[in-house]
């Protein structure tokens, strides 16, 4: 099966732009940023602007949220408080400063700073082979998060967007009739999470995180396939041939 790339950083949310993340990618590939932002935010528009110097007033608005153009794609989940931005294949013309930002009519936007440096030969720090998975009510969905050799020692976990719970490697969590294990194979430099007694409320984006790094992962869950039923047996009156010197006689069997 072909492995689909995805090298993503995670933000805890939107701010002022007081900090700049870093992230080297490499061409060809893609990523998906999550973005959140507080829901007094939730009516207000989400964008994705890019300029060549660091300098959010003179950056070029790519894609405003719920839109897609050229290789840009922003959608918004107001229910979860977040939007997230796709970048698809990717160029070494991408190089430069980005901002994922909320407009406020009212005041100064509020936003979170990239630098993103797309160049052949880069190894991906966490990435996920699969980005969206799907489960049936009551079953079972298995994830694969890679990892960097850098990344070895650092804390695994499994956590859930919208309330950020996180699960650790090592560690069962039954709570809410489901439950989540996550195993962790230095060798492969990878870790598996298994989540089971899918419901429909475990719905959501995740993020498969190694220590402040986190990949988004879309969870799915769809009505549990209907039960098969086995027709039912149909009783017929049996009968039994008795033979006697006076002839053949066929009673009923019960009486």
């Amino acid at each position: 099966m072909e492995r689909f790339w995805i090298f993503i950083f995670f933000l805890s949310s939107i701010r002022n732009g007081s900090s700049r993340r870093d992230l080297s990618l490499q061409p060809g590939g893609y990523i998906t940023i999550p973005c959140h932002y507080d829901k007094q935010y939730i009516q207000h528009k989400k964008l994705w602007c890019f300029s060549w110097i660091s300098a959010y007033n003179y950056c070029t608005i790519q894609a405003y949220a719920n839109n897609t153009a050229d290789r840009v794609t922003v959608t918004d989940y107001p229910d979860q408080n977040l939007f997230t931005v796709t970048m698809r294949n990717l160029k070494t013309g991408d190089t430069g400063s980005y901002w994922c930002a909320v407009e406020i009519e009212e005041g100064p936007d509020v936003y979170e700073q990239f630098y993103i440096t797309v160049k052949s030969g880069l190894d991906p720090v966490v990435s996920v082979v699969e980005s969206s998975v799907e489960g049936q009510e009551g079953g079972v969905v298995r994830i694969q998060c890679l990892y960097s050799a850098g990344y070895q020692s650092e804390q695994k976990q499994w956590c859930r967007s919208k309330d950020q719970r996180c699960y650790t490697v090592g560690r069962i969590n039954t709570s809410q009739n489901s439950a989540v294990q996550i195993s962790d194979d230095g060798r492969s430099r990878s870790f598996s999470v298994e989540m089971s007694g899918l419901k429909k409320s475990d719905a959501g984006w995740y993020g498969c995180r190694v220590g402040k790094l986190e990949v988004p992962v879309l969870l799915s869950v769809s009505d549990a396939a209907p039960a098969t039923t086995m027709p039912s047996a149909t009783m017929t009156p049996a009968t039994m041939t008795l033979y006697s010197s006076s002839g053949m006689i066929t009673p009923p069997f019960n009486k």
